[in-house]
């Protein structure tokens, strides 16, 4: 489903470059489009670091019940 979108968005792209190379496109048009998708990209990236900061938090905690596991395991062996 992503290439077929990432194809439209690609079509779409395309003849407006070529509206632009024969003038015949809005730059305000441009400008609203520009600004409204730096601001999804600024939320996307927002919810990414918050995203990726709990799973930092998971990792964390995983890696410290597995060395209680391991330090377990050669209290066992000795």
């Amino acid at each position: 489903m992503a290439t077929f979108l990432e194809k439209i968005m690609d079509w779409a792209l395309n003849k407006e470059a070529e509206l632009a190379k024969d003038c015949k496109i809005d730059i305000e048009d441009i400008d609203k489009q520009i600004e409204a998708v730096e601001e999804k990209r600024k939320k996307l990236k927002e919810q990414w670091e918050k995203e990726d900061a709990e799973f930092g938090h998971v990792l964390d905690k995983l890696h410290f019940i597995k060395a209680n596991a391991l330090k377990c395991q050669s209290d066992k062996k000795d």
